[in-house]
């Protein structure tokens, strides 16, 4: 009976060492899987970070580059708008100097022109 016994104990002393070295690769692969689980949430925050990082960058570089469009864009109709206005000035300068010399003219002339005759119609208008 003792042989009985043995292949008993043998059997159960096989079935605890599979069993242990089950909960050991059990364990293992646990340990496994969550460090892998660790590196990929780190590995997924740094291309995260990466991704924001691109997107902050171009954000600023497209607001400049607008930026600099606006610029253009108001310096254009600045000129515009002043070489308009030089324009009118321009020519509202020739047109005083013409009305200018026309009126100095018409009074030299009226000066010129005074007579006696004159000054009596004058007088009777005014009287």
């Amino acid at each position: 009976m003792k042989g009985g016994t043995e292949d008993k104990e043998t059997e159960a002393a096989i079935r605890i060492q599979a069993w242990w070295r089950g909960l050991l690769v059990r364990r293992t692969l646990l340990h496994a899987a969550l460090r892998a689980w660790i590196i990929q949430c780190w590995w997924r925050a740094v291309l995260a970070r990466t991704l924001d990082q691109r997107r902050r960058t171009m954000l600023l570089l497209y607001s400049q580059q607008e930026g600099a469009v606006v610029k253009l864009q108001a310096r254009a109709r600045m000129w515009r708008i002043r070489r308009c206005f030089c324009r009118a000035r321009a020519a509202a300068c020739i047109i005083q100097a013409y009305w200018r010399w026309y009126a100095s003219r018409n009074r030299k002339l009226e000066s010129n022109h005074t007579t006696a005759e004159h000054l009596e119609i004058d007088i009777k208008i005014l009287v």
